[in-house]
């Protein structure tokens, strides 16, 4: 998806404000809805990708006058109506919460601290045969998909090495669009400055990318 959200490349943003010593969270509300994503994810409410993808649903102006926790709580908040999990009427407290569904997963205070060390992995041990080895190269595809993908635009196209061979993966393109797992391998693919930017510099970038990405160079 070709939104906002992919700022690879643009210009005109401004520069980056830094914080010395900025704090975790910056107001009250934003270290409440922190743990929010590790309570609803263990709940089977959504997936990680299914949250990314949410948060790229975002209008652009209401994206860039967003902050980070706002872009979560978003995303909550689309998903749960979506889904049925909540309604309107509760988002805005004019009806009292309805109970969860039988069955609902629970996190509980012993899982806290391996939730939030994981992150949500979406490693699987399924048995897949990698299409590329460390030290190939390989050329991403030229793609622009209105739904979920990891592949950003500064990056298509463009030919890479692989670097490192991360094993196997859920694919995002699919599980953000309740489509399945599809697993494949994952690889860490160098390229270089010259080759994105057309600039001949000695820096490298570094992506994660999915065998679906990628082509023989």
């Amino acid at each position: 998806m070709n939104g906002i959200h992919d700022l690879g490349g643009m210009h005109g943003l401004g520069p980056i404000p830094t914080e010395e010593n900025e704090p975790y969270f910056h107001h009250e509300w934003e270290r409440r809805v922190f743990p929010l994503f590790a309570s609803l994810f263990v709940g089977g409410h959504f997936n990680v990708d299914e949250f990314r993808h949410a948060i790229e649903g975002m209008a652009p102006t209401e994206y860039l006058q967003s902050s980070y926790y706002e872009h979560w709580l978003h995303a909550f908040e689309t998903l749960l109506l979506a889904k049925g999990v909540i309604t309107v009427e509760e988002l805005w407290g004019g009806a009292k919460p309805s109970p969860c569904k039988p069955g609902t997963p629970v996190l509980t205070q012993d899982m806290v601290s391996m939730v939030v060390s994981t992150g949500g992995s979406a490693r699987v041990s399924h048995d897949v045969t990698p299409r590329f080895r460390v030290g190939d190269r390989v050329r991403t595809k030229n793609f622009n998909p209105t739904t979920h993908t990891r592949l950003p635009r500064y990056a298509r196209d463009k030919v890479g090495r692989i670097e490192i061979a991360h094993g196997v993966f859920i694919t995002p393109d699919t599980a953000a669009h309740g489509l399945g797992e599809h697993p494949q391998h994952v690889y860490s693919v160098s390229f270089t400055a010259q080759e994105l930017w057309g600039e001949p510099r000695p820096d490298k970038v570094f992506i994660d990318l999915w065998d679906d990405y990628l082509e023989e160079a």
